[in-house]
């Protein structure tokens, strides 16, 4: 093969320097600028795309009697996954975020004499509505859900369901408080169903229940591959997270 000529050449090696040069450049810009954020975990105080905040619960010491029966997931519910992304070769990461509106199920609490009973329930996400929130200057997240869909195979498997099985619910929340306690459950994403647990946050509010839920798993316990985003790798480790609220 011919030699390159000396005076082609250095053209050549300095476009190449300045491609590198810009690579490293946008990879400081992603990881290092600090023009990047990740919104908190969904909470009581987490506004919904459709529905205004979430009223104040009721003041400690009144009573909030009544929730028990079968509740609807109401519109302005909320889940999502919130999971970590890394630059490659750097100890600085970032939390991506998606949350969807796409939510439907219902609840039901039972009540004998005092005590209340989640008796069971399912919820039902829609993974296609899946839209990150997070934020990275220079960057459109939302090219990261396409990348997330194929991961999840949505066209095959286009819902991620949770059913709950029975637990009590702590005394308290019939006064009026928050209460917190685990539920099982089986989580059924990409075809493959495991049984989890969530923690969970109840509260009554106007006589309906309202949950805030976060489960810790694994993509990879699901047969779902952490996908690959161009200079950045995606931890295995996954957040669901989940505000819902309920009506009759």
């Amino acid at each position: 093969m011919a030699a390159v000529p000396r005076r082609l050449l250095i053209p050549i090696l300095a476009g190449v320097a300045l491609v590198v040069l810009a690579g490293g450049a946008a990879g400081y810009v992603y990881f290092f600028s600090g023009l990047r954020t990740s919104p908190p975990a969904l909470s009581f105080a987490s506004p919904s795309p459709s529905a205004p905040a979430a009223a104040s619960p009721s003041p400690a010491g009144t009573t909030t009697s009544g929730f028990a029966g079968v509740w609807q997931v109401a519109s302005g519910s909320l889940a999502g996954y919130r999971v970590r992304e890394q630059f490659v070769g750097q100890a600085s990461t970032h939390d991506a975020v998606a949350r969807t509106s796409s939510v439907t199920g219902q609840l039901t609490i039972t009540q004998s004499e005092s005590s209340y009973q989640l008796s069971g329930g399912t919820v039902t996400v829609q993974l296609s509505g899946l839209a990150s929130i997070d934020s990275v200057a220079g960057y459109n997240v939302t090219n990261r859900d396409r990348i997330v869909q194929q991961s999840l195979g949505v066209n095959q498997f286009p819902n991620a369901v949770l059913k709950l099985q029975p637990v009590a619910i702590p005394n308290g929340a019939d006064s009026g408080q928050t209460v917190t306690f685990p539920v099982t459950g089986d989580l059924t994403i990409h075809g493959v169903t495991k049984t989890v647990t969530a923690t969970v946050q109840l509260r009554v509010v106007n006589g309906a229940p309202q949950l805030v839920a976060t489960i810790q798993t694994n993509m990879t316990d699901f047969g779902v591959q952490p996908p690959s985003i161009g200079f950045t790798t995606v931890q295995p480790a996954v957040t669901i997270e989940a505000q819902l609220s309920f009506s009759r």
